[in-house]
């Protein structure tokens, strides 16, 4: 196999090296920005279903998980771009960074939402029922007791979701941004050596889902309550 094709021009100064590391920033940056978008609803969402004394509320974030985990992300992104500017004409001047953004935050904040409600739904209601008798509100007693636990038991399938995040970011391309897929299609077509430049791409994926991977292994280990063990079926189904 020849790799020296990555050290060629492609017509503009570039060199496709220089391209690649480009769009493998973009790849993660969108990447990075849906996983937040993605932690910010997802973490909502599943706290609003856990709330009996919300019904309205509780409808509302069902309705949440139901619609953007059923519609399959390819399509989402698609009626983001095409059919949302449509409806609403301020949009149009929206970067189409900003929209896949939206697209894959979104998508991914449903299956969040389902792992925080778990976890939540995994905790003893003993932990509840103590911050309420110390005079927590609500919202303090999730904040301060609640999450903090629940996020320490779904750090496992957080780790799975944010790794098939990185991978998700992929359909960008569908869109035109310039990421690692869309350069792997138009530099193989350029250069008539998809092999190489596939090969190239998919250790980029791998390298960087495996830097994740770590990451999230490592804030793991910080996070473990050593002895603690949760109510109900934990390492499974959820």
């Amino acid at each position: 196999m020849d790799f020296k094709i990555l050290l060629g021009d492609d017509g503009s100064g570039r060199t496709y090296i220089e391209w690649l590391m480009e769009a493998w920033g973009w790849t993660l940056a969108v990447a990075g920005c849906s996983w937040v978008v993605a932690m910010l609803c997802g973490t909502l969402v599943g706290t609003a279903r856990t709330l009996p004394a919300s019904p309205w509320l509780t409808r509302f974030a069902n309705a949440w998980v139901e619609l953007f985990r059923n519609i399959p992300v390819l399509v989402q992104v698609f009626l983001w771009y095409f059919v949302v500017p449509k409806m609403f004409p301020a949009m149009k001047s929206i970067p189409s960074f900003l929209l896949i953004v939206l697209a894959l935050g979104f998508f991914t904040s449903a299956r969040i939402a389902e792992q925080v409600r778990s976890g939540i739904q995994a905790l003893p209601k003993g932990q509840r029922y103590a911050a309420m008798a110390m005079g927590f509100t609500t919202f303090e007693t999730y904040r301060y007791v609640i999450l903090p636990m629940a996020f320490r038991i779904i750090l496992p399938p957080l780790t799975s979701e944010s790794m098939n995040l990185l991978k998700n970011s992929s359909v960008a391309f569908a869109v035109s941004i310039a990421e690692l897929t869309m350069y792997a299609m138009q530099v193989g077509e350029e250069t008539s050596k998809p092999t190489e430049i596939y090969l190239v791409v998919t250790i980029l994926y791998a390298l960087s889902a495996f830097a994740v991977n770590r990451a999230m292994g490592f804030v793991e280990k910080r996070l473990q309550v050593p002895g603690f063990v949760a109510a109900g079926n934990v390492g499974g189904g959820h």
